[in-house]
């Protein structure tokens, strides 16, 4: 079976969002029309509880987009963005979750940020989405969303790691770039495996 894997098409991360990505609502119209295409659909939601260790508002003297490290790595520090429950955090009004089989929410654990819809950035907590992917036999996913050098490739590159056949569909994308980052994460989704198209 092959899933549709739909990333944080949020309203925080679409235009006039708190985390904006450019051309971000561009995507939606595509995406639905995809979804006929698929076995199965599934969404992922961005879920931070206020106050989360990724907002550069929870680190005296730091600003958005901006590093520390934190026990886990090295963590950019974000805008507030998709705090539990706002409006910032709802789907994308025109995205057609009445197709989506289940949604698999991430961040919400206020002491570690999650990327990946398979792992929190430790790279050892699960979501969970592995084993609901396995128990219903899905083999192949193919991911869209926001942002592809973000939260599309580190959830694509888990998926490869955990041995699914992974496309990403760059054209039903869209990326953040933050100095560079877009042609470092293409590169590094190459080198596990992944096949881009779009």
């Amino acid at each position: 079976m092959h899933a549709l894997l739909v990333i944080d098409v949020q309203n925080d991360f679409c235009p006039g969002g708190a985390l904006a990505v450019d051309e971000g609502d561009e995507i939606v119209a595509p995406i639905n029309a995809a979804m006929s295409s698929f076995d199965a659909v599934i969404l992922t939601q961005d879920w931070h509880p206020a106050g989360h260790s990724s907002f550069a508002s929870s680190h005296d003297g730091k600003t958005p987009f901006e590093t520390i490290e934190m026990e886990y790595g090295t963590q950019v520090l974000w805008p507030d963005h998709c705090v539990i429950g706002s409006q910032g955090a709802a789907f994308h009004p025109e995205l057609d979750t009445d197709r989506a089989e289940t949604v698999i929410r991430k961040g919400f654990r206020p002491g570690i940020d999650s990327y990946s819809a398979f792992f929190e950035n430790d790279q050892e907590t699960a979501t969970g989405l592995e084993g609901y992917l396995r128990t219903r036999g899905i083999t192949d996913l193919t991911l869209v969303g926001l942002a592809t050098d973000f939260c599309v490739a580190w959830s694509a590159r888990d998926a490869a790691r955990l041995g699914f056949g992974v496309t990403v569909r760059t054209d039903l994308c869209r990326a953040i770039d933050l100095d560079g980052s877009l042609t470092a994460a293409l590169d590094d989704m190459a080198h596990a495996g992944v096949r881009i198209s779009g």
